[in-house]
């Protein structure tokens, strides 16, 4: 009786453990750029992420004098995304800008073409505006029951400052579920609102002049 016992706890564990790896996948692996690719306008996109941005110390890190970003190859719609940041203030690093400004795009369609910068939404990730909604190419939101006006670029306050001091490691989670989206930085709800027009879309992570490093890229379809 123990051993059957043993037996259904031990195959339990393992039908939790498998059903929780399933749940949520890492979109960085710690190891290299596999299931993105990079752009930047002078030469187009690149399949090769690295011929543009760099993975070091188990970090994507983005600097140098070429602005441009790194996007997901796959598509998601209803996910709850968890990415881990901080700005990176090594002085001898190549940087176009010395003004800290980046963001977390998500939601970014497949049809859409690249540029600076694309259609979809944008999680600010700026010193001392960490949290807005940046919403480009006519992506409109209803936050507090007003409709955002559609345009190029669109920026919807976020309600509360919860950014870190620079250097210190941030957590943004981004949840998507059925139109309806939620902001967080370290814990604290800074922005939320309802699309007006649902849809799917890649992951994108902007490189704005000022180089930024990601630790952690986690999503998980709920």
């Amino acid at each position: 009786m123990v051993t059957k016992l043993k037996c259904t706890f031990v195959f339990f564990l393992l039908l939790t453990t498998s059903l929780i790896s399933h749940a949520q996948s890492k979109l960085f692996n710690g190891k290299n750029l596999k299931g993105w690719y990079a752009y930047e306008p002078k030469t187009g996109k690149h399949t090769n992420a690295s011929d543009i941005f760099y993975v070091e110390n188990k970090m994507i890190r983005l600097y140098g004098d070429k602005l441009g970003y790194v996007m997901t190859e796959k598509s998601f719609s209803n996910f709850q995304l968890t990415v881990v940041f901080r700005w990176n203030t090594d002085s001898t690093i190549t940087r176009k800008s010395n003004k800290r400004n980046s963001g977390i795009m998500y939601l970014v369609p497949t049809s859409t073409k690249d540029t600076l910068w694309p259609k979809g939404i944008q999680y600010q990730v700026k010193e001392g505006g960490t949290g807005d909604f940046v919403l480009l190419q006519e992506v409109t939101l209803m936050v507090k029951g007003k409709q955002t006006e559609p345009g190029k670029s669109v920026t919807s306050a976020r309600f509360s400052d919860a950014e870190k001091p620079v250097g210190e490691w941030n957590t943004a989670v981004i949840t998507v579920m059925n139109g309806n989206v939620k902001q967080e930085l370290n814990g604290k709800l800074v922005n939320e609102g309802t699309l007006t027009a649902t849809g799917e879309g890649r992951i994108l992570l902007q490189y704005e002049g000022y180089p930024i490093d990601f630790s952690k890229i986690v999503i998980k379809k709920i």
